[in-house]
């Protein structure tokens, strides 16, 4: 009876969520002892200062020491030269009373150090340069200036808000009513104990040693530790990232407002344009402005708390430097970065363009995988579809109504009561005669495993965890318990390498019955969401492998159990095989082992519009492969709303359809003729693309180079484009500018180029560009969509029910010339699944239309691949004049003669049928 009644609340706590974001469930600043004390530093009376006589260096590495003179506490600094343009500061206590986290897993390996050269030691500053980079490291107050040349790029405590809670011990209660002596017998009283180290005044805070948030209680048994820094951009007029929050791309100002907080949480049906915490948290951070670009990447994992103050506040820092000229104040963003505990460990992108921030980032943290080609597809899911039949009926469905469709996903009702790694199998008697069904077709399966554990003695999974300590423990030892959709439920510490390995052999395909390497996996719930728990997390106190508090490790335990996934998946087919997984809570270097979404959103049109600036946001913060829940997750979409979000969501990377169990069906059919009409143009039009976007999440793997990006990323001078968020690149070559209200004609688009690029719409060819702004006349059936000129866009035009059924077929190009006849573009090419490109088995071409002739060329020669796609079509916009015929030169074929046929209406000269093996190089020849 009392499980069932357990079960009972879990479930009105969800039921109750549903309603609206519960606000008082979730911290502010002033209800978070450690932020509260951060921000309250007073600017410019930092206590802090270096040790000249300390300093020690290496070849890439100056050490010394930094002193607080209000506690006596001394730290150990080290600033690291990095290649690349860039720059790691590390600051520790130097003999702490217990260690201090540094995050493990976010760097996809050692930094790549640079040579560190000591310019100058004096009694005031200590200078170091690394080639054309210098930091000066100013003593007392202690700050340090970055410099690319003689351009002061970023400074670090320039406003003194420097704030490093040293370890203590736990001051003694002090007596209300101490007893009197005896007056015959009075001794001289001792000196008042006074703290180890006095001056900070944390252990004073009635949070620093215990804390009570509702109902919970945070034991906090180490005191207060707390870290944070100041960064100033000068220069900057906007700061972008910080990912993940349903606001703004541009970050607002939070002098007057609640600091954007980054601590990985479950909010229900979350509210738009607001700072509060969402499912990840990327703590990298961009300051760009018409000259430059550069960002701050705050390695810590414990929750944090970023203030953001924008030329709008009038910020100027006069410690910096005076940039008063006449009465004009250049734009400066300046940063405050404050974290519960840990160190500080931060890394200084000194750009200086924004796609150099970018791939330094990336650089650091690594890059997505090539995704398998399925993956960038079209998806289907629903909570929940009913059973087996269900699901094939629903597959059948996509190719009666003629549209494409790759993947089919299951929610958690298709467990055997909320036991992952189990099938219910009165709904799902024979799921691998379903999956084959999907295979066949060439569609694959996604099903969700998630990390609570149903406390069943009859479980296998959780007496397996019991028995061998594998799950999260409280401070005694024994095992947590916490309330999620199962009931009572566990959670294996994936910090703990020998779980990491257990939870990876119950994937086997001799283990996880019923499934084939054609079945992938959505990670959900991972923030960990415990619906009972303090803020529907985990308790900061709890204790995981190592002695480490989830205080100090909490941000980053959905990228832990995303990478245990990953390597179950890669050995689960001997690693050959990509895999495909989906993560709802993230953080730095999430890109490596899985695709993200925004969550549990709503079908309003502001979560619509929402869906743009935060993929955008992931996207320059590394994890490109971003999408939102096509209708939105809540609620139900009216007609208008439905198909303005596949229009829209056909240009984010993720693409896939889902929704609450309570809402109604909303496959396409579901709705009129013309709706589905319009959702097969728009599906359509993504598989049309596909390889555009597989190009590109190539060249993301190569490069690190995102494939969203920000107009400005490619424009960086053009204000005017700084705080656009409605509009997306991708790639540098398409612009895209979905419709994000109802009932409009029209829309405002904003064409880069100051007038000096053309942009062509995609489906006429009519050219725009000549202004900057321009309204264009919209329709239910489109949005605008245009072609950068001068570049060269892959396409594929035979869509079918699948992309394997895509595989073969043939490609048209689609080319735009500039003004001096140019073009260029990429193509990449290979088996579309395995991780056999890693071994040379693919193609890499570079297109280029210089005058009258086309090519395409290998751009690694070294490498191969034998593919049976040809050379369908090209459509040359503003070829030379006079074109009458064309000719196809490549070694295979020799010479051939083609047909070419001008049409003077779009300007467009069309070459049918090439019928070059794409995996070859040729020219084709124009001829007038």
């Amino acid at each position: 009876m009392a499980s069932f009644v357990r079960l009972g609340i879990v479930l009105l706590l969800a039921v109750n969520m549903v309603h609206g974001v519960p606000r008082e469930n979730f911290k502010t600043c002033e209800q978070s002892s450690f932020c509260r004390r951060c921000r309250k530093v007073e600017p410019g009376k930092t206590a802090y200062e270096l040790l000249p006589n300390t300093v020690a260096h290496n070849e890439s590495t100056l050490y010394i020491e930094l002193y607080n003179k209000d506690t006596g506490v001394h730290y150990n600094v080290e600033l690291t030269a990095l290649k690349g343009n860039l720059f790691r500061l590390l600051i520790n206590e130097k003999n702490p009373l217990h260690p201090r986290y540094q995050v493990e897993y976010a760097l996809q390996d050692h930094p790549q150090l640079a040579k560190l050269d000591l310019v100058e030691k004096t009694a005031t500053h200590i200078t170091v340069a690394n080639g054309a980079n210098k930091a000066i490291l100013f003593v007392s107050p202690f700050k340090i200036d970055l410099y690319s040349g003689d351009h002061l790029i970023i400074s670090t405590n320039a406003r003194g808000l420097m704030r490093f809670e040293h370890m203590r011990t736990k001051p003694e209660p002090k007596q209300e009513h101490p007893e009197q002596p005896d007056p015959e017998h009075v001794e001289k009283a001792p000196e008042p104990a006074t703290p180890e180290f006095p001056g900070d005044g944390a252990e004073n805070d009635p949070g620093a040693w215990e804390e009570n948030f509702k109902s919970h209680h945070d034991s906090k048994p180490f005191g207060p530790e707390a870290v944070a820094l100041d960064f100033s951009f000068p220069g900057a007029e906007h700061a972008y990232g910080i990912p993940e929050h349903a606001d703004s791309f541009a970050l607002r100002s939070t002098k007057s407002s609640e600091p954007y907080r980054l601590y990985n949480l479950d909010v229900f049906e979350y509210e738009v344009n607001e700072r509060m915490s969402l499912y990840g948290a990327v703590p990298v951070l961009y300051a760009h402005g018409k000259e430059k670009t550069s960002g701050v990447f705050w390695l810590n994992a414990a929750e944090t708390w970023v203030d953001i103050l924008s030329k709008a506040d009038n910020n100027v820092v006069e410690s910096i430097v005076n940039f008063v000229s006449g009465s004009a104040k250049k734009p400066q963003v300046d940063a405050h970065f404050m974290s519960e505990s840990g160190v500080i460990d931060v890394f200084f992108l000194l750009g200086p363009e924004p796609m150099d921030v970018f791939t330094q980032y990336t650089k650091l943290t690594g890059t997505a995988h090539l995704p398998p080609i399925f993956s960038l597809a079209y998806h289907q899911s629903r909570w929940n579809y009913n059973d087996q039949e269900d699901v094939q009926q629903i597959a059948d469905n996509f190719d009666k109504y003629d549209l494409p469709m790759d993947v089919m996903w299951l929610d958690i009702e298709y467990t055997d009561s909320k036991k992952y790694f189990t099938w219910d199998k009165r709904k799902f008697p024979n799921p691998l005669e379903m999956i084959k069904n999907l295979t066949t077709k060439g569609r694959k399966l996604v099903v969700i495993i998630d990390p609570h554990i149903k406390r069943d003695s009859n479980y296998f999974l959780h007496n397996e965890a019991t028995n061998n300590g594998y799950y999260v423990k409280h401070r005694d030892g024994k095992d947590y318990e916490g309330w999620c959709w199962p009931g009572a439920s566990s959670y294996l510490d994936f910090f703990d390498p020998k779980v990491r390995d257990y939870y990876g052999s119950l994937y086997d395909l001799s283990k996880f019955e019923g499934t084939t390497n054609d079945v992938h996996i959505w990670n959900d719930m991972n923030e960990p969401s415990v619906f009972n728990g303090p803020e529907v997390t985990m308790p900061k106190d709890l204790v995981h492998y190592g002695g480490w508090e989830h205080r100090d490790v909490h941000n980053i335990n959905g990228l832990v159990y995303t990478m245990a996934t990953y390597d179950a998946l890669f050995k689960r087919s001997g690693g050959t095989l990509r895999p495909f997984i989906l993560s709802r809570s993230f953080f730095a270097g999430s890109q490596r082992f899985a695709a993200v979404w925004t969550g549990d959103n709503t079908a309003e049109w502001s979560h619509l519009q929402a869906s743009y600036p935060m993929c955008l946001s992931l996207s320059i913060s590394g994890i490109s492969f971003c999408g939102a829940d096509v209708g939105g997750f809540f609620k139900n979409p009216d007609s208008e709303l439905f198909v303005r979000w596949y229009q829209a969501g056909a240009w984010l990377p993720f693409f896939r359809q889902h929704s609450h169990i309570e809402t109604k069906r909303r496959e396409p059919w579901t709705f009129n003729d013309e709706v589905i009409n319009i959702v097969r143009e728009s599906l359509r039009l993504r598989y049309s693309y596909l390889p555009l976007w597989y190009t590109l999440f190539r060249e993301h793997e190569i490069n690190g180079t995102p494939v969203l990006r920000p107009i400005w990323a490619h424009y960086p001078a053009e204000s005017d484009s700084f705080a656009i968020e409605d509009q997306i690149l991708v790639g540098d070559s398409i612009l895209v500018k979905p419709v994000f209200e109802p009932s409009v004609t029209e829309v405002s688009v904003y064409f880069p180029g100051e007038g000096k690029v053309a942009w062509y719409d995609i489906d006429t060819l009519q050219k725009y560009g000549d202004v900057s702004k321009l309204s264009i006349p919209v329709t239910l059936h489109r949005i605008p969509v245009f072609q950068r000129e001068g570049s060269i866009v892959p396409r594929k035009m035979r869509i079918r029910r699948s992309t394997v059924a895509m595989k073969n077929d043939p490609y048209t190009l689609v080319v735009i010339a500039d003004t001096q006849g140019q073009a260029k573009g990429n193509l990449y090419i290979d088996d579309e699944a395995s991780f056999e490109y890693r071994h040379g088995k693919y193609l890499y071409l570079r297109l280029k239309l210089e005058g009258k002739k086309l090519t395409s060329t290998l751009l690694q020669k070294l490498a191969a691949y034998s593919t049976k796609s040809w050379l369908e079509r090209v459509d040359i916009v503003n070829p030379p004049k006079g074109i009458t015929k064309a000719v196809l030169h490549s070694k295979a074929q020799g010479k051939i003669d083609l047909e070419a046929k001008y049409n003077p209406n779009n300007h467009v000269l069309t070459v049918r049928k090439p019928g070059v093996n794409m995996g070859e190089e040729w020219t084709i020849e124009l001829i007038a």
